[in-house]
Parts: structure tokens; sequence; C-alpha cells
């Protein structure tokens, strides 16, 4: 299945036949890779069937192309099925005909008009009293690699996604086979108003590049520091973070271990990162409680937020939330299947 659909198949996005119908204003920009003759069908209703499909619970194109067959009339107008013009008739497509339609689409062109669709469908919840300082939205940018896309003589599909922290997919792209994360980071956020956000990421893109980039489209960063960037690494874990005061501090106990988690930051404009305004350390102390193995984890970040821009609480659901992020966006890639017409036995399998 498209990846570009599967973001309609989010546990916490529930539609209708007509809520299908209305991406017909975000589907028409996706251009149509038919040829002129022999269309027995236009593209936007097609497309429309295949969403209502996927709001409905289809995974995979023989469970879309059989919704579509059981469609009742009434869903075949509303989704945009002209009728016969003598019989009055509206014919149901074969589901050969969207599967086809489907293997030959502009993947990166589908991606970008579904997620318009869900960013126009995303309301922010209107506070009952007015904040002193703009909210900011949340925007984790995450990649990983498609379930099953992997062939004898392709490298595995790779997909690069800006997710909000409710799980909300706004943006999506496919890897260049031969590239990595990196250079789609600006081309992926370009497509998204980024005014009052905050973007979290892994340590990969923890670039100098990117944090620039974000600081000039108006967006504050929230970024992990690893040893892959040794210099800026050092500066952080060389603070003096033992005479440091503890912010926050948090303790769990789920998935059959004991979690506490430290949290301390502090405020340094020296950083050797664009826009850096304070650098935070994690300590997270894990004790398995099957076998009481303890473990002890520092983690470091920085971030362009000030002091007066963000609790240290917010900074601490923040941080959590990316990591929530990366677990539902694995489990959405793995249930999804993938775009690539050369494994679409693959995804009609699933």
């Amino acid at each position: 299945m498209p990846s570009g659909l599967g973001q309609l198949a989010l546990p916490n996005l529930h539609g209708t036949p007509q809520d299908a119908a209305d991406l017909r204003r975000f589907l028409i920009w996706v251009p149509d890779p038919r040829g002129h003759r022999g269309r027995r069908y236009p593209m936007l209703p097609l497309l429309c069937a295949a969403a209502a499909a996927v709001l409905a619970g289809a995974r995979s194109l023989i469970a879309i192309g059989e919704w579509t067959t059981d469609a009742p009339p009434s869903v075949l107008a509303d989704l945009g099925f002209p009728p016969d013009a003598l019989t009055g008739i509206r014919a149901v497509p074969h589901p050969a005909t969207i599967r086809r339609l489907l293997q030959r689409l502009d993947g990166d062109a589908l991606d970008a008009a579904i997620g318009a669709y869900l960013r126009a469908r995303t309301t922010p919840p209107q506070p009952s009293e007015p904040p002193s300082k703009p909210a900011l939205r949340a925007i984790a940018v995450d990649g990983k690699t498609v379930r099953g896309s992997r062939t004898r003589t392709t490298t595995a599909i790779q997909l690069l996604a800006a997710m909000d922290h409710h799980g909300v997919v706004l943006a999506q792209r496919q890897i260049a086979s031969k590239s990595n994360e990196i250079p789609a980071f600006q081309p992926l956020l370009d497509t998204i108003d980024l005014t009052d956000t905050l973007l979290t990421g892994d340590a990969l893109h923890t670039q100098h590049a990117h944090g620039a980039y974000l600081r000039k489209r108006g967006a504050h960063f929230l970024a992990i520091v690893k040893k892959n960037h040794s210099g800026l690494y050092a500066q952080v874990r060389k603070l003096p973070w033992a005479d440091i005061p503890l912010d926050h501090s948090t303790r769990d106990r789920a998935h059959h271990r004991d979690e506490i988690r430290r949290l301390k930051v502090a405020a340094f404009r020296h950083l050797d990162y664009p826009g850096a305004r304070q650098a935070i350390q994690i300590v997270r102390w894990r004790r398995e409680l099957s076998t009481g193995k303890l473990t002890i984890e520092r983690v470091y970040l920085i971030t362009s937020l000030t002091v007066f821009d963000a609790t240290c609480t917010e900074l601490a659901t923040w941080i959590r939330g990316h990591w929530g992020i990366e677990v539902r966006h694995e489990a959405l890639c793995f249930r999804t299947g993938v775009r690539d017409p050369r494994r679409l036995a693959v995804a009609a399998a699933g």
C-alpha cells in the first residue's frame, strides 16, 4: 500500500467516506500518471476510494479493491464516480485498475497532498485564557525503513516523516536510494509552516546546517548530542553538571522495570551550534524488576529555547514525546507496507 495512504491508517484517526471525498481538493494536485487514451475512470474518484478504504480499515491493496467492489452506489456517488449517461448506473472499477494507478503514482506528491489534508483537519485546542506567550507545537522528524521493501536487487525503502507529538503526519518523503536522511531534512520541512514550532529529532539531525535553517524559519529545536559530533559532545559533557541543581525528576514503573529520569538544564550561550541557548543532561536509571539489573544512561541535548521560553517540565515532556513518536512511527511503517512498484506483490500479500 502506498505510504501516503498509510498516513490515514493512524489508530487515532477516524473518518467516513465523506471525509475521503473531502480529500478531492487536496488530491487534485497529484498528477495523473496515466496516458490520455483508454481512461475509463477519472483519477480523483479512484484515489478517494482508496483513501476511504484505508479509513475503513483496509491495510493492503487486496483489501482496498474488495472495499471498493462492495461499496454501495450512494458511497460511489460521494466519492465522485460518474453515472452512466444512458443507464444512470455507477460502474465499479476493477481492483486491478486501482492497483495499477497506485503503483504508478508520484509517492512524494501523494504524501504532500494527504499531509496537507491532515494539517487542515487538525485544529489546535483553544485555551480558556489568552496565553502569556505563544504555545509551541512540537514536531518530531524521524526516519524509518519500510518493512518488506528490500529485494534481491534493491535496498530497503527509507522514509523521512514529520509528525506532531499527537501522531499526525504533517509531511513525508522517500529518501533516495543512494542517500540518507540529512539531505531530505530541509525539503521535507519546506512544505510545513514552522511558525511557533519546536522540532525534535535524533542525533543524526544535529547538524549545523539544520540548526541554522530552523532558526531562519522561526522554529526552535531540541536536538540530541552524541559522539558523532565529538567537539559539541565534549563541550556539553564537560559542563559542571555535578554543581548544577536538579531541575526535574520522574519515576515510573512499567514494562517490568523501574525507571528514574533526572533532568538538569544549563543556560550556556557559547555552544558550538547555531542558535543554541541551553544544554540539557538527562540521567536515566533503569532497574529490571525480574533480574534486579541496574543500568545508568546519560543523554545530552541542546535547545534554542531560553529559560524564559519553556519550563523544565515542558522540556521533559517534549523529550519523552519524541521518544514515543519514534516508537509510533516504527509501528506505522511496520503495518502499512510499501509504495515501491517492484514490491507490489509484498504489499498485496500483507
